[in-house]
């Protein structure tokens, strides 16, 4: 006698995901809700938490563009808390330890991160030792290099608008190493210079 759909449905929602592991494993959809469950909040905290700094650093006078940044960050940690949670609740990372799993996922994000990382850390710098503001008049890469106003100041980039109207567009790190002449911050900068 064939079995009722019924009763098919509920041994397959009884089988358990280590069912190859053997005795003393859970159920599989235990295993699903809880992937699930991360997932689902995972998502609910990356919004809120989206939310709270486009909220907060709109209000403290950051760019739009500043704001982005951050959230593709805090986006990016979830993905891995996620990818790892996952990973955890699967089994997986008791084959490969959540400490390779961890140290895998971080040499693959500071490879592929490794120029933004170094252009948003000289961005830092750059603002907070208050070389370039917006207006300002300078030159990039000595005599025969760029020369223009400042007309954006972002994390990764610095945009110079030259006096023919074009938009040159900077990497941080590259304008950090390179040489700046600024025109237009001599007074600015000798008293930086004083303290």
């Amino acid at each position: 006698m064939l079995p009722f759909p019924a009763e098919t449905a509920l041994q397959a929602a009884s089988t358990t995901t280590s069912a190859l592991a053997g005795a003393g494993a859970r159920p599989f959809w235990l295993t699903v809700a809880e992937i699930f469950a991360l997932v689902a909040g995972a998502v609910i905290v990356g919004t809120l938490i989206s939310i709270l700094i486009r909220t907060i650093s709109l209000k403290a006078g950051a760019s739009k563009g500043v704001a982005s940044t951050v959230i593709q960050w805090i986006t990016v940690l979830l993905i891995v808390g996620v990818v790892a949670g996952v990973a955890y609740l699967t089994g997986l990372s008791s084959e490969l330890t959540t400490l390779t799993i961890s140290g895998i996922a971080g040499l693959a994000a500071s490879l592929a991160l490794q120029n933004t990382l170094s252009n948003v850390i000289a961005g830092v710098l750059l603002i907070n030792d208050g070389v370039l503001r917006l207006g300002d008049d300078i030159q990039y890469g000595g005599p025969g290099g760029v020369r223009g106003e400042v007309v954006k100041l972002s994390l990764r980039t610095t945009w110079i608008r030259t006096k023919e109207g074009v938009i040159a567009v900077i990497g941080n790190s590259n304008l950090s190493a390179g040489p700046i002449l600024n025109y237009s911050a001599k007074k600015r900068l000798e008293k930086k210079l004083q303290v």
